[in-house]
């Protein structure tokens, strides 16, 4: 196939997966593997999945994100972990998209149900590292819970409009 249509039944199906999905969050791969130099997907993201504070090392890995359905609050870190910046990305809002350059610490959360970015960065995929996490923030568990909620509580006024 040489194209690909990208429309409203795909997202209402990634955004069924990631809601059936114990991380609430799924991907939907455009790139045909692992390996390929351009990595292309949709991320369906729920309200109570937790992104760790991360950031690419690697002076290839610059990412673009774009809100295609609901509302994302993207938050970026300094490297200790204070908030340098925060925006809400929303399809037809002030602001819609993000480009993230190697080496910034960032997060997501999703501000609404069934929301979905398109991300675009470098490949091949490599799991990040440990020195890619932020050290500041928790893996997992209950305190990632309490550091989600402190992360979505930056946006308060800005969810379920």
């Amino acid at each position: 196939m040489s194209a690909r249509w990208l429309d409203r039944a795909l997202l209402d199906a990634v955004v069924a997966e990631a809601q059936r999905s114990p991380r609430r969050r799924m991907n939907r791969n455009f790139h045909p593997h692992d390996d390929h130099p351009a990595h292309r997907l949709l991320n369906a993201i729920e309200p109570d999945s937790y992104v760790r504070p991360h950031r690419h090392l690697d002076p290839l890995k610059d990412e673009t994100i774009l809100c295609v359905k609901g509302r994302l609050g993207c938050i970026l870190f300094d490297d200790s972990g204070a908030v340098q910046e925060t925006c809400v990305l929303a399809p037809g809002g002030e602001r819609f998209g993000v480009d993230i350059a190697h080496g910034q610490f960032h997060s997501l959360v999703a501000l609404e149900p069934g929301s979905v970015m398109f991300e675009a960065k470098a490949g091949p995929y490599r799991a990040l590292t440990e020195t890619e996490f932020a050290s500041w923030a928790p893996v997992d568990g209950e305190p990632a819970q309490r550091w989600l909620d402190w992360m979505r509580g930056l946006f308060d006024g800005e969810r379920m409009r």
